[in-house]
């Protein structure tokens, strides 16, 4: 008997997460498995937040904070705001969760009712799909291939607009791609967006920090549209604090005190001593933090070296992205062909091949509305990179 609700019944399992814990269970038994599945920072949280944590600690911050934040805390994400992208949000307009996941989720849940559309570009982060669903909404997907570097068009927006639609939700710098929106390209977008006052905008900005570019852009600095985004950022990828569990969101004062209702319900203010090292990490000057610049380095030196090594293998098509830390190599060529014992009919075929012979976990690029693609994460050490790429480059020679 299914006494489940068909809330969950219908609810997909977090492809990124099955990826991981797949290859954690054949870690277990034995095998060698480079996991290169995961969206986390592989470098330790910075010293100086650590510090800020214990002495939260040792200050007794240890009771239930408010459920938005501490004042501190928001103050310091207004005040970031205004230093590092010149936009102007008051505290009182900033939501702290546990995670940009929970933010998102809060803005979704706070704006769209059954039947609405939220208009998403294609490939998107796996869990919009999921959290829509949970909304009752519905997800329309712009279809935005490797040949434009995975970025949508005005006119393919504009196309996509109906009376039903609600909410344009994008990322960038973008998982999975590692797509940068330029600020040309944003203010292109804003002002197709500002003809319809209806549409809201929830832009995802948890890669700020990791942007190969330079300076992050946001759609927000746009005035025609500015009273109608939402900023999703936070600490996990930028400040390699994932497991501390902290996002927070910026919109006008209606929407950030409905989603602080909505929060309260669920589960109230994130936890006391993160908080309390959030505003250490968010007080840090991106430019001026040896911790962050050493990281985005890092990063840009393993994408230039995961290239290359990609370019080794036929019949996979990369674009160079200019953020994040993943690769979303088309692989469809590999289509139809087989190793003698399986078929490879789709990219989840593939993603399954190469975990099972070559230990690799990657994953398939369906997850993130792409078929004919597979998110790679270099997160990971350049011997792991190295290695992994190698025994992809095997497995994928006995397909023929």
């Amino acid at each position: 008997m299914n006494f489940l609700s068909d809330r969950i019944n219908e609810l997909a399992e977090s492809e990124t997460l099955a990826m991981t814990r797949r290859s954690r269970e054949l870690r277990a038994q034995g095998f060698d498995v480079i996991n290169l599945s995961i969206g986390e920072p592989d470098f330790n949280t910075p010293e100086h937040i650590k510090q800020a944590a214990k002495k939260a600690i040792d200050e007794n911050y240890t009771h239930y904070p408010p459920v938005p934040g501490y004042p501190e805390l928001r103050e310091a994400i207004s005040k970031k705001l205004k230093r590092d992208n010149n936009l102007t949000f008051s505290p009182e307009q900033i939501v702290v969760s546990a995670g940009a996941k929970q933010s998102l989720a809060n803005a979704i849940l706070c704006l769209a009712n059954p039947g609405d559309e939220i208009l998403i570009p294609a490939p998107f982060w796996v869990s919009y799909k999921e959290i829509i669903k949970l909304a009752g909404a519905k997800g329309v997907y712009i279809d935005a291939r490797i040949d434009q570097d995975f970025k949508v068009t005005p006119a393919q927006i504009e196309a996509a607009i109906t009376p039903k639609t609600k909410i344009f939700l994008f990322s960038s710098p973008c998982n999975p791609t590692g797509t940068v929106y330029q600020k040309d390209e944003l203010q292109a977008i804003a002002d197709v967006l500002a003809k319809y006052p209806h549409v809201f905008i929830i832009s995802d900005e948890i890669y700020e920090h990791i942007n190969f570019l330079g300076h992050h852009e946001s759609i927000a600095q746009f005035e025609n549209v500015r009273d109608r985004v939402i900023i999703v950022n936070g600490v996990s990828k930028g400040f390699a604090m994932t497991g501390w569990r902290l996002g927070y969101m910026a919109a006008r004062i209606e929407i950030a005190k409905a989603c602080d209702k909505l929060q309260g319900q669920i589960t109230s203010g994130t936890c006391s001593i993160t908080q309390r090292a959030a505003i250490t990490a968010i007080d840090t000057i991106p430019g001026e933090s040896a911790d962050i610049q050493h990281m985005v380095q890092a990063f840009l030196y393993r994408r230039d070296l995961a290239l290359a090594l990609m370019k080794d293998i036929p019949g996979i098509k990369t674009n160079t992205p200019d953020g994040a830390f993943y690769l979303f190599p088309e692989v469809s060529q590999y289509y139809g062909k087989s190793d003698g014992n399986r078929v490879i009919l789709s990219g989840s075929d593939l993603c399954d091949y190469i975990l099972d012979t070559a230990y690799v976990a990657i994953v398939p690029g369906v997850a993130f509305g792409s078929p004919d693609c597979i998110r790679i994460s270099y997160a990971t050490s350049e011997d792991n990179l190295r290695e992994a790429i190698r025994r992809i480059k095997e497995a994928l020679s006995k397909l023929k």
